[in-house]
């Protein structure tokens, strides 16, 4: 599932016409360089939620077939329902066990590196190094274990989620991320640390060094 409901209120007006999964880096959408590692890891089903100017966004990507992918849409109207909301209303198009990408994150982590985690696990969380934005990190790694200790490090918005997660849920709009902390409290959360190249592209400074690092690139 890949997360494309935001506003993306930090980037007007670039966002005002284009959603932003769909802001380019490199001369490719964000989106569709993930669809592009999607197809590349293996994983070939999509379910893409929608909300601020989310006609756009199918009507650059279609059914998927020129990706190699069958991508399905799960429309939130105009009130976005945040991350857990929006997930939790596409779990019946989703597999017991499901990859979840932020829509305006650009990584060159290699997707096939979280397809699974095991099975007593309710997520599996992709970690990086704390961005200037986010100095003191969300979660904590403990020999591939998340906790709430510190030092911190930064959720990269790439994880692998289970259906169980959401368990006692009401459909609305929430966040996952008290879900998290309390699977986390539970011990229940794997990750791993990647320490290659990441950006959240969800402000101008932080697009700007993604289009730089990847046109150095």
């Amino acid at each position: 599932m890949i997360l494309a409901a935001g506003r993306g209120e930090r980037l007007r007006p670039l966002t005002d016409h284009v959603p932003k999964p769909l802001i380019q880096v490199a001369g490719e959408p964000l989106i569709v360089r993930h669809l592009n590692r999607l197809a590349d890891a293996g994983i070939h089903r999509v379910l893409i939620n929608t909300a601020w100017r989310g006609a756009l966004i199918e009507h650059w990507l279609g059914n998927g077939r020129r990706f190699g992918l069958n991508i399905q849409y799960s429309h939130e109207g105009e009130q976005a329902l945040e991350t857990g909301g929006g997930i939790h209303k596409a779990l019946p198009h989703l597999d017991q066990t499901f990859v979840v990408i932020n829509g305006d994150v650009w990584t060159d982590l290699p997707l096939q590196q979280i397809a699974g985690m095991p099975p007593q696990d309710l997520a599996s969380l992709v970690l990086v190094d704390n961005p200037s934005a986010n100095p003191d990190g969300d979660f904590s790694l403990d020999h591939g274990r998340v906790g709430l200790a510190t030092p911190r490090l930064t959720f990269a918005g790439i994880s692998v989620m289970s259906h169980e997660l959401f368990d006692g849920c009401s459909p609305g709009v929430f966040s996952v991320v008290p879900l998290l902390r309390s699977a986390i409290a539970a011990g229940r959360v794997g990750g791993q640390h990647y320490k290659g190249a990441w950006f959240d592209t969800g402000t101008v400074e932080s697009l700007a060094a993604a289009r730089e690092f990847a046109r150095r690139k």
